[in-house]
């Protein structure tokens, strides 16, 4: 089937296609606003990027959240499988490009101990299903990653009513 759109016209729409702030993003962060979530947007956390730069970032609970369209990011549902027949070798060498980076870029986040989940565009159709996923996601109850164990701090004696300065355990008081 050909294109019922001009090529000017068809470029046009395509550089319309926004990587941020797009509608199935804004619905997923208003629903986790509503509940009372507070996050950080597009990958940001701890003053550094993320790999793949994530839609939200709940870096208190290490956890990140993409919002995934299904026809770019080749999903499994319908709208995922369509595959583009006009200029078809373009589409197929670069929706398989974004898989594997998604896939590596997954693996980085998980490697460095953030759980990882990613919402599809279709997930969007039933507001509650999706709202009890992600409750359920976020409220799992695995600690975030942490270094190695550290000595509580004990308070130096000082001056009366002035506690002195923190002194970890583990090297004696002078």
């Amino acid at each position: 089937m050909a294109d019922k759109l001009t090529p000017e016209r068809r470029s046009w729409n395509m550089s319309r296609i926004r990587g941020k702030n797009t509608k199935p993003e804004l619905l997923v962060r208003r629903l986790l606003h509503a509940k009372g979530y507070r996050y950080r947007l597009h990958g940001t956390a701890r003053g550094g990027k993320l790999p793949g730069n994530p839609d939200l970032v709940f870096a208190s609970r290490h956890k990140v959240i993409f919002v995934n369209g299904c026809f770019w990011h080749f999903h499994d549902c319908r709208v995922g499988q369509h595959a583009p027949k006009a200029n078809a070798e373009f589409w197929e060498t670069k929706r398989t490009r974004t898989r594997n980076r998604d896939a590596e870029q997954r693996r980085q986040l998980e490697i460095s101990g953030w759980k990882v989940l990613t919402v599809w565009e279709c997930e969007l159709k039933d507001p509650h299903t999706l709202e009890q996923h992600l409750d359920a996601f976020l409220r799992s109850a695995e600690p975030p990653p942490s270094g190695p164990p550290r000595a509580p701090a004990v308070r130096a004696p000082g001056r009366p009513g002035r506690p002195g300065p923190a002194v970890p355990t583990d090297r004696p008081a002078r």
